[in-house]
């Protein structure tokens, strides 16, 4: 295609249509507000759920999620900040789902999901898997329909004192999230020896590494305001793809594609 002597590819001419379009989506109140200011704004307007998968206090992983909590709101995100406690659930027992149903902590970790864009989860590694106390809230909500996983994006943290960091805990986490139709993304930042990483600002110690979290941040905000923001397709998830189809035990439910 020629435009006043110039041939533009489709592929340029998309990007162009997709910055008009950006532009105009992000003319929303927050980023107003950032201009009023005199900042300039960074993002387009996302939602963030993000807890510390720990109930100790004052945990590695609570200090990591209140980093990224601090990143997040300082790219132009909305957050909401809560902690493992808000959603403690007895252990998971089918009769007693089917006599009252999910209990409170289920309930607000439902309605805190599913009212954000995306979460971020900066979860201990226990024994080389995730926590218990995680993993039960989760099976807890995911009793609800729709279940409020499908669909989000979800972003995996990790804390330890070891030198990986915690690492092979999330490997564990991406399971349940990605069955359950989450969008996890790829990379996952496990900060190694964090007993001796944060600075008494909250901050990395390490100037690279405080460079390559708030990047990783960056980079999911950017994925999840694309997600939000830009035309998406619609995808079917099916609890269990091969399985013969049953109306009586069918899960199969449609959420917006990144």
């Amino acid at each position: 295609m020629k435009w006043q002597g110039v041939t533009l590819c489709p592929a340029k001419l998309r990007r162009k249509s997709l910055v008009a379009q950006r532009k105009s989506l992000c003319n929303d109140e927050p980023n107003r507000k950032l201009r009023d200011t005199g900042m300039t704004p960074t993002t387009c307007s996302t939602s963030y759920l993000i807890f510390s998968a720990s109930m100790r206090h004052d945990s590695l992983n609570s200090r990591l999620a209140q980093l990224a909590a601090t990143t997040v709101s300082g790219r132009g995100g909305t957050v909401d900040i809560a902690g493992m406690r808000d959603f403690e659930c007895p252990s998971y027992d089918g009769d007693v789902d089917h006599a009252d149903g999910p209990p409170l902590g289920a309930h607000a970790l439902c309605r805190r999901i599913q009212a954000a864009d995306a979460f971020i989860i900066a979860s201990p590694e226990y024994n080389a898997s995730m926590p218990g106390a995680l993993k039960n809230a989760v099976d807890w909500a995911s009793r609800f329909r729709p279940q409020p996983f499908n669909g989000k994006q979800a972003l995996l943290l990790s804390a330890s004192p070891s030198m990986v960091g915690g690492n092979r805990g999330l490997w564990s986490l991406r399971i349940p999230f990605e069955h359950l139709g989450a969008r996890v993304y790829p990379d996952m930042f496990s900060l190694a020896q964090a007993h001796q990483a944060f600075n008494a600002d909250g901050a990395l110690v390490d100037k690279t590494l405080q460079d390559r979290f708030e990047s990783t941040i960056g980079c999911f905000i950017d994925l999840v305001e694309a997600a939000k923001h830009y035309p998406t397709m619609k995808k079917q998830w099916v609890e269990f793809l091969g399985e013969h189809p049953d109306a009586r035990i069918d899960r199969v439910e449609t959420a917006p594609a990144a």
